[in-house]
Parts: structure tokens; sequence; C-alpha cells
């Protein structure tokens, strides 16, 4: 019986963990007079520590990335959309549209631009392993979404 009743305390705390970070996830654009609770385009996920070691390969430049998902039925066109890091490495958009009920992944490093990943063609990565905010904005400059990561002094 304390077997099972262990389970049930440990299901309670996962959900109630789960529960608490998916408060903690709302996107900066939920407040924005949208009613809908899932966002139109969000930052889905972020990998901004490339497995390995930081020897600025293709190969560990491309295992650093963004995605950017398109929660709606239709296509949304993202030319001159911008993401951006907290010390101002901007990628810019550029005549790309992301289907609809999709993700894109943009990669720091180098390579060939498709439907779902898209590459920055830096040489040096962007993204603070231990703490930093990605920005999404759109192409009239409003911030679309951010996600955090590690820890933040305000300044």
């Amino acid at each position: 019986m304390s077997a099972s009743s262990t389970a049930r305390r440990i299901a309670a705390t996962v959900l109630a963990a789960g529960a608490v970070v998916s408060v903690v996830a709302l996107p900066a654009s939920a407040h924005d007079g949208d009613r809908h609770r899932t966002p139109r385009v969000e930052i889905s996920a972020v990998q901004a520590d490339s497995p390995g070691r930081d020897n600025r390969t293709v190969r560990s430049l491309n295992a650093e990335w963004v995605e950017v998902t398109n929660n709606t039925r239709h296509a949304i066109n993202l030319n001159g959309w911008t993401l951006k890091d907290e010390d101002g490495h901007r990628y810019k958009f550029n005549d790309y549209r992301l289907a609809g009920r999709s993700t894109v992944r943009i990669h720091t490093g180098e390579g060939r631009d498709n439907r779902t990943d898209l590459y920055q063609d830096r040489r040096n990565y962007v993204w603070d392993n231990r703490s930093d905010t990605a920005t999404l904005r759109d192409d009239r400059g409003r911030t679309i979404d951010t996600e955090s990561w590690g820890h933040h002094h305000h300044r």
C-alpha cells in the first residue's frame, strides 16, 4: 500500500510541477488583447548549448538553434521578422512563409535554407549557454514572443 501511495504522491508532484511550468511558459504575446490561449506564432524551443565541445565547427554551430512555431492553420509570412539575443545579434527572416501548424528551426551556423530549417550563416555562437533571451519581433518591430533561460540581472 505504501508503494502505491508513494507512486500517487510522485504523480501528484509531477502534475503540480507541470502545472507550474505551463503557467511560467505563457508567452509574452498572450496579454495583447488576443483572446486565444495559444499564440499564433511562438518561440517553441531553444537549444542554446550545442551538445559536445563548443569548437565552432559547422556541425556544432548548427546544433545551437531556436524553433519558431505557427499554431494557426494558415501560412504566415515572416519576411522582415527578426530573432534577436540579449547582446543584439539579430537574424532577419527573408522571403520566408511558415506553413500552418508547422515549425522552423533557425540554426546559428551555415547551411542551405529549406522549409523546415533556416541558417544564420554565422561562424560564432549566438545564444549564451548560461542565460539569454531570444526575442521574436514582427516586421513592424512588435514583440511577438520571448523565451528566457538562466539567471537574469535586470538593468
